[in-house]
C-alpha cells in the first residue's frame, strides 16, 4: 500500500511540476497522534520545483492523491505536512496480505545473497561463562537472525582462546592440587571445575609473591623494584611459563593433559549454550589459527606492509592512517592477539565466501579492531576494510545477589538458574499457572525466565553501558518479556476458545474498521520496517522495542472492545484475524531476539 501511495507521489510530482523526483523523497512517514490521519509525507522536497508554499504544494499533490490513489479517502495539511487517511479496504487488503504470509515483513536468502558472517562469544578455557559473556552471546545470535531476516546468509562462528599463559596456570593448579579430579568425581560442570583451579593458582601465587616481595625488601631492594622482581621469580609463575614453552614445542604430556581439561571445559559451555538457546555454525580455536597468523604477517614483511626492527620483532607503521605502530610479532617470534586475529580471518576466508563480517566484542577492543581493519585490507581481504565491529558495553547487576563462586564475576549458569526460579515464584505468587502440571509450570518457568533475561538485555541500545535487574525484568507489566509473552499467551488462549467454539478465524471481504483496529493493522504493517531498520543499525534494540509497541497496541484495543463477544459476525471474523497476526508477529519478532513465546502463561 505505502509502495502505491509513493509511486502515485512520484506521478503527482512529474504531472504538476514536470520533474522526476526519487523514491526516496517521496517516503511516507507514519502521522503523528495529534493529528488526523494514517501516513503522513513531507513536501518541502518539492517546494522549489513547484516554486509555492508548502501549503499549497501539500493541497496540490493531496487532491491528485485522492483522485488517482484508491488506497486514499481524504487528506489535511498541517504547515508543509500533507497527512493521509487509508480508506478501510486498503487496511483490509494490508491485514489479507500480512495473513497470507507467516513470515510477513522477513526477506528469505538466495543463493545470490550476500553472505555474512558473525563472530560472538569468544570465551577462554579456564573459566566459565560470565554475565559479560551473556550480553556477548544473546547479541551475536540476535543479530544473526535479523540479518537472516533481512534476506543474507549467515554463518554463526566462534573463536576459542585455548592457549596461552591463563590456561597453563590452571593446568598447573591442577597438577598440583588437584589429585586427579574430574567433572564426574567432583560433579561440577567442567569449565566451572577448571576455573576454580585458575582461582587456585591466583590464590598460590599470591601468596608466593608476598613472601618474595617481604624477603627482597629484607636485603634492601626498593619496594616497588621487589615486588616486580618477586611477580617474575615466583616459582609458580615460572613454572607456568616452562609449560607454555613445552605446549609451544608439542611437549605430548603437557599437549595431553591440555586437551583433556579443554574437553571438559566445551562440556561444560555446551550446557551454558543450550540454556541460552545459542550455537555456533562453525567454532575455531586459537591453537590452530595463531600459526596461520604468523604465516600471514611474515608474508606482509616481505611485501613491504610491515617491517622489522633490530631485537627482531615485527611491527605495522599505520601512522598514516592517523594510528601508531603495532606490534604483530613478539622479538621471540610469538604471536599477540592481533596477529591470531589475521590467522583466524585466513581461515574463515578459506572457508567460506564471505562478503561481510562483523564481529561482536566489547567497547574497550574499538581501537583493536580500527587496526584489524587496516591490517586485513592490506593483507588483500576483500571485507577487511569494511568490517563491523559491533561494539557494546559493559553489563553489571544492582547487588552482588548473584556472584559467583569466585566472588569476582556474576556466574552465567547462576544467573540462568536464577531467572528460571524468580520466574517460577513469580508465577506461583500471582497463581497464574495453578491448573498446570508441574512438568508445565517449569518449563513456562524457563521459557519466562530465559524470556525476560533476554528480553531485558537486548532492549537497551547495545552501544550503552546497562545495569541488569533481575526484580525488575521478570515483571509481568511494563517493556519487559513476559509482558509481551503474557499477552501472545492471552491471544493464543482467545484463538483456542474460538476454536472449541468451531469459529475458524476467516478475513471478511468488507467491513468497517474503527480507529483501533487501523492503528493495529498499520502497526502490524509495520514489521517489515522494523526488521529493515534494525538490520541497517545492527539493533536488537530495535526489535525489541517494535514488541513491545505492538504489544501496547493490541492491550489497548483489547482494553475497549471485544473480540468473542462483538457485535457482529464480521467484527467477531476481524478481530480474531487481527489478533492472530498479533500473535504471530509477536512470535516472530521475539524470535528474532532468541526468546520463545509460550502458548500458554
Amino acid at each position: 500500500m505505502e509502495k502505491k501511495i509513493t509511486q502515485t507521489v512520484i506521478e503527482a510530482v512529474k504531472a504538476l511540476y514536470g520533474q522526476d523526483v526519487e523514491e526516496k523523497q517521496a517516503g511516507l512517514q507514519k502521522t503523528r497522534p495529534e493529528f488526523e490521519g494514517n501516513l503522513t509525507l513531507v513536501v518541502f522536497p518539492f517546494v522549489k520545483m513547484a516554486r509555492k508554499k508548502p501549503e499549497e504544494v501539500a493541497e496540490e499533490i493531496g487532491a491528485y492523491l485522492v483522485e488517482h490513489c484508491d488506497a486514499v479517502s481524504k487528506y489535511n495539511v498541517v504547515k508543509g505536512f500533507l497527512n493521509l487517511s487509508i480508506n478501510d479496504s486498503s487496511w483490509l487488503s494490508t491485514l489479507a496480505a500480512i495473513d497470507a504470509d507467516e513470515h510477513y515483513g522477513e526477506k528469505q536468502a538466495t543463493d545470490a545473497s550476500p553472505l555474512v558472517m558473525i563472530e560472538y562469544s569468544s570465551p577462554n578455557t579456564n573459566k566459565p561463562l560470565h554475565l559479560g559473556h551473556v550480553r556477548n552471546n544473546l547479541l551475536g545470535w540476535s543479530l544473526a537472525q535479523i540479518m537472516q531476516a533481512n534476506g543474507n546468509k549467515v554463518v554463526k562462528t566462534n573463536i576459542v582462546n585455548d592457549r596461552g599463559i591463563h590456561i597453563c596456570k590452571s593446568m598447573l593448579a591442577w597438577l598440583k592440587w588437584g589429585n586427579g579430579e574430574t567433572p564426574e568425581t567432583s560433579g561440577k560442570k567442567g569449565d566451572h571445575l577448571i576455573g576454580d583451579y585458575y582461582v587456585a593458582f591466583d590464590k598460590h601465587y599470591r601468596e608466593e609473591v608476598k613472601e618474595l616481595k617481604a624477603k627482597f625488601i629484607a636485603e634492601g631492594m626498593a619496594e616497588e623494584a621487589a615486588e616486580t622482581k618477586a611477580k617474575n621469580e615466583s616459582p609458580l609463575i615460572v613454572e607456568a611459563h616452562d609449560m607454555l614453552v613445552k605446549w609451544e614445542n608439542n611437549d605430548p604430556e603437557v599437549r595431553g593433559l591440555w586437551a583433556k581439561m579443554n574437553e571438559w571445559v566445551y562440556a561444560g559451555f555446551d550446557e551454558t549454550y543450550k540454556a541460552l538457546g545459542v550455537g555456533f555454525d562453525k567454532i575455531y580455536y586459537e591453537s590452530n589459527t595463531y600459526l596461520e597468523g604468523k604465516d600471514k604477517v611474515e608474508e606482509g614483511l616481505e611485501k613491504g606492509f610491515f617491517y622489522r626492527r633490530d631485537d627482531n620483532s615485527v611491527w605495522a607503521d599505520l601512522t598514516k592512517e592517523g594510528l601508531d605502530e603495532k606490534l604483530l610479532l613478539r622479538s621471540d617470534g610469538t604471536s599477540v592477539y592481533m596477529t591470531q586475529d589475521i590467522g583466524t580471518a585466513k581461515l574463515r576466508f578459506q572457508d567460506f565466501p564471505i562478503d561481510q563480517m562483523i564481529y561482536v566484542v566489547g567497547n574497550e577492543q574499538n581501537y583493536h579492531f580500527q587496526v584489524l581493519s587496516i591490517l586485513l585490507d592490506k593483507l588483500g581481504f576483500k571485507w577487511g576494510k569494511d568490517l563491523v565491529h559491533f561494539s557494546y558495553g559493559m553489563v553489571e547487576l544492582p547487588n552482588g545477589k548473584m556472584k559467583s563462586r569466585e566472588g569476582t564475576v556474576v556466574d552465567a549458569d547462576d544467573l540462568i538458574a536464577s531467572m528460571i526460579a524468580d520466574a517460577r515464584k513469580t508465577s506461583d505468587e500471582l497463581g497464574k499457572n495453578a491448573d498446570l502440571s508441574e512438568e508445565e509450570k517449569q518449563e513456562i518457568a524457563r521459557i519466562v525466565g530465559m524470556g525476560a533475561l533476554k528480553y531485558f538485555i537486548l532492549k537497551v541500545d547495545a552501544r550503552k553501558n546497562m545495569l541488569f535487574n533481575p526484580e525488575e525484568s521478570i515483571d509481568f507489566n511494563g517493556n519487559t518479556g513476559p509482558f509481551i509473552q503474557y499477552t501472545y499467551a492471552r491471544i493464543r488462549s482467545i484463538l483456542r476458545k474460538a476454536a472449541s467454539e468451531g469459529i475458524t478465524p476467516t478475513l471478511p471481504a468488507s467491513a468497517e474498521m474503527n480507529e483501533k483496529e487501523v492503528a493495529l493493522t498499520q502497526k502490524i504493517s509495520e514489521y517489515g520496517a522494523a526488521v529493515a531498520q534494525a538490520g541497517k543499525d545492527y539493533s536488537p534494540s530495535g526489535i525489541a522495542n517494535y514488541c513491545y509497541e505492538l504489544t501496547k497496541a493490541f492491550n489497548s484495543f483489547y482494553h475497549d472492545y471485544s473480540i468473542l463477544s462483538a457485535d457482529t459476525e464480521e467484527q467477531k471474523q476481524l478481530r480474531l484475524v487481527l489478533a492472530r497476526n498479533v500473535a504471530k508477529t509477536i512470535k516472530n519478532g521475539m524470535a528474532l531476539l532468541g526468546i520463545e513465546v509460550p502458548e500458554r502463561m
